[in-house]
């Protein structure tokens, strides 16, 4: 019984800490995701994607990977889906 105790009592004293730097990492991995993003929608608005929706889902492929690429566009990157087929609904 005395063993569990002492864990519990270790465990509430290093918890805050622990739980501070787990909140702090993931908020901080969060706001690079979102800039992340935001720059592959830039890119994708300076190259007009999002002038014309498109028809197909090729450009819609287009967009989302270019989005994804995100700064990767501006170190040359430039994806693009031509042949897209969709999945067929079963009879």
């Amino acid at each position: 019984m005395n063993r569990n105790r002492s864990f519990f009592a270790r465990r509430q004293r290093t918890t805050p800490v622990a739980r501070r730097s787990r909140s702090s990492i993931s908020g901080l991995l969060g706001v690079i995701v979102l800039i992340w993003l935001v720059v592959g929608a830039v890119a994708a608005w300076q190259r007009d994607y999002f002038d014309s929706a498109p028809t197909n889902c090729a450009g819609t492929g287009t967009i989302a990977l270019t989005v994804v690429a995100g700064p990767l566009n501006y170190l040359g990157l430039n994806p693009k889906v031509t042949d897209c087929e969709l999945p067929q609904p079963s009879p």
